[in-house]
């Protein structure tokens, strides 16, 4: 019998959540197959079987949190195992095999407490109410804990949720950020009354931050609390709202892409569908969030370290101005930019919050339009 651990998933990665398991107990695998999808921060992971055999046990459930190295699944590697050319149970049991096998190994998601009575559904109960079963006293028979039990142990009680996946990733990233990150936020309009009635905001915004990144690279670079690190290309971080939570593709070498509009659309819709790998979520020099479209005109934003600055566009809105002594209304965009101040200056932070602007308040060229 040989015990599959969660692998090292890389990046740093201490842990995931296990989303769904692609076999079952009993059946055969062969080395390769899927073997069970985890999350890990935001993106989704398909674990192979690492050799062929006969699942015996799985020791964690959907929705349970495994950290590197603990063990996942039980698969029996022997002489009768699969070798890989064969998909199926070929071997009947014979009666009475399975009460000589022994009773079933205990999951670490459902510990047994000595001298509590209580069925795996009533401790699953337990755990979603947050009740401590040892403090529960039993109305069933010989003290067996009830799901009633367990519901009047936890009367009065605010029932919460626990943070999963993507918001438990985003948790620790926005954790991480108020403890290292010192940050400042200065703020500005564009005026983008020029821009065609079919303008694509995002597109606008994600070239003007490879324009500003030119004008000011400061901004483009990142952190460790002792070294500044500037970079020579642009690797965007574009932040999308989806309905698990905030998850940022990223965009890379902005600044010399000829397709941005698809691969924008492409990295939105790897998010959405939770297709994106782990690559596909690191490494970011700089981002974006383009929160206006679903409301508000200016935020101070979350640097997400390394990195020095993140962008934020407000939503798009006519403003009275005066032009020529009288009063105009013109279409105006709202940016906020948050950095860290341990790592950019006041200065270098308006210099490219103006370098944005400028970019954005330029008529689109036919040129730009064709890409």
């Amino acid at each position: 019998m040989t015990v599959f651990v969660l692998p090292d998933l890389g990046e740093g990665l201490s842990e995931a959540e296990i989303v769904s398991w692609q076999v079952a107990e009993g059946e055969h695998v062969i080395a390769d197959q899927p073997l069970v999808s985890v999350e890990t921060d935001k993106a989704v992971v398909e674990v192979p079987a690492p050799y062929s055999g006969t699942v015996k046990a799985l020791l964690a459930q959907v929705g349970d949190i495994v950290a590197t190295g603990a063990p996942l699944v039980e698969i029996e590697t022997g002489k009768d195992a699969d070798k890989g050319a064969i998909v199926g149970d070929l071997d009947a049991k014979a009666p009475g095999e399975e009460q000589r096998q022994g009773p079933s190994p205990v999951r670490p998601s459902e510990p047994v407490v000595k001298g509590i009575k209580a069925s795996p559904a009533i401790r699953k109960l337990a755990r979603e109410k947050r009740v401590d079963l040892a403090s529960v006293s039993g109305s069933g028979p010989q003290g067996a804990i009830l799901s009633s039990d367990i519901l009047a142990a936890a009367g009065g009680q605010v029932e919460g949720e626990r943070l999963r996946g993507v918001r438990r990733a985003m948790a620790r990233a926005m954790t991480r950020s108020g403890e290292t990150v010192v940050p400042a936020t200065v703020t500005d309009r564009a005026d983008i009354h020029s821009w065609a009635p079919d303008e694509n905001p995002t597109l606008r915004l994600v070239r003007a931050i490879a324009a500003a990144c030119k004008a000011e690279p400061g901004l483009n670079a990142w952190f460790d609390g002792r070294q500044r690190r500037l970079h020579d290309h642009v690797d965007l971080g574009l932040a999308v709202d989806t309905p698990d939570g905030l998850i940022v593709p990223v965009l890379r070498h902005i600044g010399t892409a000829k397709d941005l509009a698809d691969r924008i659309a492409e990295a939105k819709s790897s998010v959405l569908h939770r297709t994106a790998s782990p690559a596909d979520l690191q490494g970011a020099t700089i981002t974006l969030s383009n929160f206006g479209m679903l409301g508000g005109e200016f935020a101070s934003l979350v640097v997400s370290p390394p990195q020095v600055a993140i962008l934020g566009a407000g939503r798009i809105s006519e403003v009275c101005v005066s032009e020529g002594g009288h009063p105009a209304f013109r279409r105006s965009m709202p940016l906020s930019l948050t950095f860290d101040h341990r790592a950019v200056t006041g200065g270098e932070a308006a210099r490219f919050l103006t370098a944005v602007r400028a970019d954005l308040e330029r008529p689109q060229t036919t040129e730009r339009k064709k890409h």
